[in-house]
């Protein structure tokens, strides 16, 4: 099994002044009208106190000492903190899993042909939206239920787009990194980073840029379920991140690096061993708490048994709820979607009604 080192990440601010009208990414893009909070029926149970005679009547009344009025409302206290620490147990035992990330391109048919033929990838499936003029295409290594995969949005007439200084890459692994990459070029594709070991390390590495300029990270390892294992997004504060993607999104942080040569530390978090899961990559630079984000790169969409709990322990960790949960408008598939410390967006779509979409 080999362990996955990711090579240094140094800041790319490929900014440029393109600013773009309101641009789709799909049904899970999730531009549709919000609905309202269907809150949860959490009740909050006051201690029965038994009193008897006049000055426990008082007291029921609040007078005197106002004991009554102090005892309410410390119970009151009490049950919110309660209440709060299920909604965030419960995100720990939630069915969770990172189903795919979503960005834009400016050729939808000339990049499903570079990801089939020289990074392996399958069509999935493809559907045209012409009434609101986008197009989808999903792509990866297995099925939609099992897989991470890929789905690419292509807005008519938009060929171009900022991806920003703080989407980092995509990392996929690969049995052979040398042989993948003399393919890449074979077929026109660019090689940022030749094969070699990472630095530190042993695990063979490359790096290549599709044609839009997103960048995939070739890790060098034996036959994995999850040959699409990484997302790596750049944050301002990394404990902060780590903090939040525990406790509102329920990962787990499998390791932390940090490498103080090159001025960044890393952390990777997910939903199991990152051999065989697709995992977020957490990177922080040396003193750099903000970062152009561009239109390009759009969210992750992971997998929850009830997004309206979701959407509460979001709240209570601190993060922004950009769509209140409820159903979509025509597909009826649950939602909600958010923002984390640095604003990256992740929606999370309900686990039964994303299988009945898929059908």
């Amino acid at each position: 099994m080999v362990r996955i080192i990711p090579m240094a990440s140094t800041i790319r601010p490929s900014l440029s002044s393109l600013r773009l009208p309101l641009l789709r990414c799909s049904s899970l893009s999730y531009h549709n009208p919000s609905r309202r909070l269907a809150l949860l029926h959490l009740g909050s149970a006051v201690p029965q106190l038994q009193f008897f005679g006049l000055k426990a009547a008082k007291l029921l009344r609040g007078e005197g000492n106002g004991m009554g009025m102090a005892t309410a409302g410390n119970a009151a206290q009490a049950s919110t903190a309660a209440t709060q620490e299920n909604v965030l147990e419960w995100v720990k035992k939630d069915k969770r899993r990172m189903l795919h990330v979503v960005y834009r391109v400016g050729d939808l048919d000339k990049t499903i042909k570079f990801y089939t033929e020289c990074l392996g990838m399958k069509l999935l499936r493809k559907r045209d939206i012409p009434e609101e003029r986008y197009t989808n295409a999903f792509l990866g290594y297995g099925p939609e239920d099992s897989h991470f995969v890929i789905e690419l949005t292509y807005n008519y007439g938009v060929d171009k787009y900022d991806i920003g200084a703080g989407f980092g890459h995509f990392g996929i692994a690969v049995e052979d990194v040398a042989k993948t990459v003399e393919l890449i070029k074979a077929k026109g594709g660019k090689v940022t980073r030749e094969p070699g070991p990472v630095k530190g390390g042993s695990t063979v590495i490359a790096f290549v840029e599709d044609f839009d300029g997103y960048k995939f990270e070739l890790l060098e390892r034996g036959p994995t379920p999850e040959p699409l294992c990484q997302v790596m997004l750049r944050v301002g504060d990394l404990d902060r991140s780590i903090n939040f993607y525990e406790k509102a999104f329920g990962m787990e942080l499998l390791r932390t690096r940090d490498n103080p040569e090159y001025k960044y530390t890393i952390a990777m978090l997910g939903y199991g061993p990152e051999d065989k899961n697709v995992v977020l990559e957490l990177t922080y630079n040396y003193g750099v708490t903000e970062y152009e984000k561009g239109n390009a790169y759009a969210q992750i969409a992971i997998g929850t048994d009830d997004v309206y709990r979701t959407a509460e322990a979001v709240k209570l960790v601190g993060g922004k709820i950009t769509r209140e949960p409820g159903p979509l408008p025509g597909i009826n598939t649950k939602i909600t979607a958010c923002l984390d410390p640095d604003g990256w967006k992740t929606v999370f779509v309900d686990n039964v009604d994303f299988l009945k979409e898929l059908e």
